[in-house]
């Protein structure tokens, strides 16, 4: 049984580490998956939408994910399967719902309130530990679902909002979703509603970003632009992005993840 693992947690500490001991000691045998541990302390945003985007290249079994600011809150904390058949552990504020959606939607929602399934210690913060690790660990060993705590209400589970942009005959206001290492800034926008607003490859036009004017050029790769040029892409999840060729989008434009901005022609 394969777990994938998706967190905020860096590699400098213990964190981690300490997580996969606990699974291996509940279930040697299975195989864990490092999604990332690179999600920018307490983005929800962006966790979702990297285990969204890369559970389709990875098999099928028990995702485990921990972007979870709220913990020792009352926030809950999950397990889910969907409608293909996977489970999802993590904490109830969104983070699992755009991946689960992905296979069909949420079919089942439990909460994770059985001590059985848990350590004996569970400290207030580190669920990642003490809750979410166990209950993988379990899942992958075939304890079912329903064991793990009382069922929820689907329609009750925490939606993260994600933006929609706004697009005219020859202009996008967007949203920026997540940044990643390189700088390129992940927008709210597909290739589709770029044509929509006229914009093609090769079309020159103007960002805007709090009231600042820069010049971009719509691309299919980083070969069509010059080291330096803001280019306007398809990325590899089929989001469009801002990058700059061989540079950062994110410091020359000063965006981040919630950033608008301005797509004209």
């Amino acid at each position: 049984m394969f777990i994938t693992f998706l967190t905020d947690f860096g590699l400098e500490d213990d964190f981690v580490g300490t997580c996969h001991g606990v699974m291996k000691r509940i279930a040697p045998d299975a195989q864990i998956i490092d999604i990332t541990h690179g999600i920018k302390p307490g983005r929800i945003m962006q966790g979702a939408l990297v285990l969204a985007n890369t559970l389709a290249y990875m098999p099928a079994g028990v995702h485990l994910a921990v972007v979870d600011p709220g913990v020792g809150g009352s926030r809950r904390p999950l397990v889910l399967q969907d409608a293909a058949g996977r489970h999802y552990v993590g904490p109830d504020n969104g983070l699992l719902l755009p991946a689960a959606d992905r296979f069909g939607g949420v079919a089942a929602a439990y909460e994770i309130a059985n001590p059985q399934y848990a350590l004996e210690r569970v400290s207030r913060t580190f669920h990642g530990r003490d809750l979410f690790s166990p209950a993988a660990a379990h899942l992958a060993n075939g304890v079912s679902i329903a064991e793990l705590g009382p069922p929820l209400a689907i329609d009750e589970l925490v939606r993260l909002d994600v933006p929609q942009p706004e697009i005219a005959a020859s202009s996008i206001h967007a949203s920026v979703l997540a940044v990643d290492r390189f700088g390129n800034a992940a927008l709210n926008v597909t290739r589709e509603q770029l044509e929509d607003a006229a914009i093609v490859p090769g079309t020159r036009v103007e960002v805007v970003v709090n009231d600042q004017e820069y010049f971009a050029v719509a691309a299919r790769t980083f070969g069509d632009a010059r080291p330096g040029d803001l280019i306007l892409y398809e990325d590899s999840y089929r989001n469009v992005a801002v990058a700059v060729a061989r540079g950062s989008a994110a410091e020359l434009l000063g965006v981040d993840e919630g950033s608008g901005i301005l797509i004209r022609t």
